[in-house]
């Protein structure tokens, strides 16, 4: 995991962990968001994991109209950068469009393309230019080899730093399903690959267009990409997931993380 040597913060760490991408889906608050990247530095500190805090800063893939986006642009940034400087951790954040690499660039250390836009030629190639560690998610629509040039074009900048994520593929209308063979598949390409546990149990386009999930399956999943080999894994959290502002039907109650990672942990070091 190479990559993992540009991120700042990551290089005291055991290089042996597997990554750990984890946070709330979006920033609510500071008093909340602080609270839970407090939680998660300790679990990544207790187990000698590389950690990278996700928060979302503008929810711009909503179903509904009515659904909550964000606190405002520059606010949330705000935050998330006060939290990469107070907590000395990295950050990770989406972007959708070649703007809002430009406004995000400044305040975190990894730039996310979303899963419905890893084709976007535009924002990959303004991503590759950031010179920002680059992580694309994989199309629900997507194979696992055709991610190469999804790589390819954050790469031809110049910039080497990039990481994959799988996050299902569709599955009907109203699911999504992993396809654990395209972990080996997509690692081939050259580059980490990280399973996303949170996004890959949802359970999307609801009549009542609120997604929804399967977070009791979490475990399950993680526990099948890290047997395969994943190098990360990425978990969305929130203290009650019930009363999260995005995404809640799908996350994993905060106070469940740390017993997760020490059962992937077991299981990662039987294989390694």
């Amino acid at each position: 995991m190479c990559v993992l040597k540009s991120i700042e913060g990551l290089k005291h760490l055991e290089a042996n962990n597997f990554l750990l991408i984890a946070g709330p889906c979006v920033v609510e608050n500071e008093t909340i968001t602080h609270r839970i990247a407090q939680s998660i530095k300790d679990i990544a500190e207790k187990y000698a994991i590389p950690f990278v805090f996700k928060a979302s800063y503008r929810k711009a893939n909503r179903t509904r109209l009515d659904s909550f986006t964000g606190i405002g642009d520059e606010k949330a940034l705000e935050i998330l950068g006060k939290i990469r400087q107070d907590y000395e951790i990295p950050v990770i954040t989406d972007v959708h469009s070649p703007l809002d690499v430009e406004l995000a660039k400044h305040y975190v250390d990894v730039l996310q393309i979303p899963a419905f836009l890893c084709r976007q030629t535009d924002l990959l190639l303004a991503a590759g230019n950031s010179g920002l560690v680059v992580n694309i998610k994989k199309g629900q629509f997507a194979s696992p080899e055709s991610m190469k040039f999804a790589v390819e074009k954050v790469t031809c900048t110049g910039n080497k730093k990039v990481m994959l994520t799988e996050r299902g593929t569709t599955f009907g209308y109203h699911d999504l399903v992993v396809d654990f063979r395209g972990i080996p598949t997509m690692k081939a390409i050259g580059y980490p690959v990280i399973v996303d546990l949170t996004h890959s149990n949802q359970q999307p386009n609801q009549t009542s267009g609120v997604t929804g999930g399967q977070p009791a399956l979490i475990d399950t999943m993680g526990k099948a990409a890290i047997a395969v080999g994943a190098d990360g894994i990425f978990v969305e959290t929130h203290p009650d997931p019930a009363k999260a502002l995005s995404d809640g039907a799908n996350m994993l109650q905060l106070n469940l993380l740390d017993n997760l990672i020490a059962r992937l942990l077991r299981i990662r070091r039987a294989i390694t």
